[in-house]
């Protein structure tokens, strides 16, 4: 249910172990990704170093493929991160993929639906069926009723699935909230060889401005399909940015020198679109007590998390790999049974996210919470990682792990990290 990226990840994994395979898509997709409604698919989408090895692991040549057909393959010095407008250290490792999320998506579905027993539905699921506490089909807006011995829920934040439930006597899954107002934009330039080779460029406020944007302007380029710069601004409550061109470029200015070199040298191509993002989300399905047989939940619908730390697509591959550590152990040969299995492992995942990702959101003085415990200190801690990786590759590399989800975030509270990060400072101080 569900036929975006999440959904097609989903569908991969299930084409090993179905028989047939229904991916339920509600828009009318075109062969090169567009057609669905969702606003933000136009934004920059960041695809972290797991989520390229997922890729990779999944559907493999497709990197290949992508930058054959005009995506670009940035590795060393052709990714570049700053923090308050300061090109960070340089870090092991770095390799990200310049490509628009349609694009990306596109190529998925392709392999996805080229797969044997796999079928691309146009419909819209409207709910399930529900007998002797499994499922048995979903009915579709249309009517029809197509029978399923699994169903999976890739519907995105809007699902409607809770509902579902609740209307056949079932419990909704806890809920968690973080209000965050974001909002970002998007734009695209014409691209020629005026950044040389690179590929993304990416800056953050860090601990110099407080976490605000007043020493450097957020925001990110990246070299994408089609000779294009795609770039992307960021802001929170009252700094959210606009569609308006100028104030666009205006930002870019007060922005990294890619940014700078961009709004002075390249032509924007198209229009500036805009999303406004209230609140992370996750619903935790593995606190219930009861659940029906043969239903999973993948993608914004099981989580929904700040887009500005670029864990979405990523998070949707790491899913994908706990529904198939699911269905190879014993838990999960009869898929007519409660999946508690995929959402255990499925919760690992998203609490490494959600941890990451909300913790960075409390340094801005308009989330509230709610907070953790030891907040402080993580905070200390985390200022302290930022200045060091800056200034230290070693750092750099161990905090580029945990940012591009290869490593759980607790790596950062290692003693070996902490120490070499407290010599790096002082050693800094001691040259003042």
């Amino acid at each position: 249910m569900g036929g975006s990226y999440a959904g097609l990840f989903a569908a991969r994994v299930l084409s090993e172990w179905a028989d047939e395979v229904i991916v339920l898509e509600a828009d009318g997709i075109g062969a090169d990704g567009t057609g669905r409604r969702a606003p933000h698919r136009r934004q920059l989408h960041a695809l972290l170093a797991m989520g390229h090895a997922q890729l990779e692991r999944w559907f493999p040549g497709l990197t290949a493929e992508l930058v054959a057909a005009g995506a670009c393959l940035g590795e060393g010095d052709d990714v570049r991160f700053y923090v308050d407008g300061r090109l960070k250290a340089p870090a092991e490792g770095r390799r990200m993929l310049g490509v628009t999320r349609p694009f990306l998506e596109a190529a998925v579905r392709r392999r996805v639906g080229a797969l044997p027993g796999v079928r691309l539905v146009h419909g819209q699921a409207a709910g399930l069926v529900l007998e002797g506490g499994r499922v048995r089909g979903v009915r579709t807006a249309e009517g029809d009723v197509l029978d399923a011995e699994f169903a999976v829920d890739a519907t995105g934040r809007s699902s409607r699935l809770g509902h579902w439930l609740a209307e056949a006597g079932w419990a909704q899954a806890p809920v968690e909230r973080m209000r965050v107002d974001l909002g970002y934009a998007t734009a695209e330039f014409r691209r020629g060889d005026e950044l040389g080779t690179t590929v993304v460029a990416h800056n953050t406020p860090g601990p110099a401005s407080d976490y605000q944007p007043t020493l450097c302007e957020p925001g990110a380029l990246a070299a994408v399909e089609g000779d294009r710069w795609s770039v992307v601004l960021a802001g929170y409550a009252g700094y959210r940015p606009g569609s308006e061109p100028k104030e666009f470029l205006a930002r870019m200015r007060r922005g990294i020198e890619p940014l700078r070199t961009v709004a002075g040298t390249c032509e924007m191509a198209g229009e500036v679109a805009t999303f406004h993002f209230r609140e992370s989300v996750r619903r935790d399905y593995g606190r219930l007590d009861r659940f029906p047989g043969g239903l999973v939940v993948v993608g914004d619908a099981l989580a929904s998390v700040n887009p500005v730390y670029g864990q979405g697509l990523t998070l949707a591959a790491l899913q994908a790999n706990s529904l198939a550590a699911h269905l190879r152990s014993g838990a999960g040969a009869d898929p007519g049974t409660p999946a508690w299995g995929y959402f255990r492992r499925a919760g690992v995942v998203v609490d490494a996210a959600w941890q990451l990702s909300t913790t960075a959101d409390l340094a801005q003085p308009h989330v509230t919470g709610p907070y953790p415990p030891g907040y402080r200190l993580l905070r200390w801690a985390g200022d302290r990682l930022t200045e060091a990786s800056v200034l230290d590759s070693e750092v750099n590399t161990t905090y580029l792990k945990v940012v591009n989800m290869l490593e759980h975030p607790r790596t950062l509270t290692r003693p070996a990290v902490l120490l070499r990060a407290a010599r790096v400072l002082l050693a800094a101080d001691g040259r003042r």
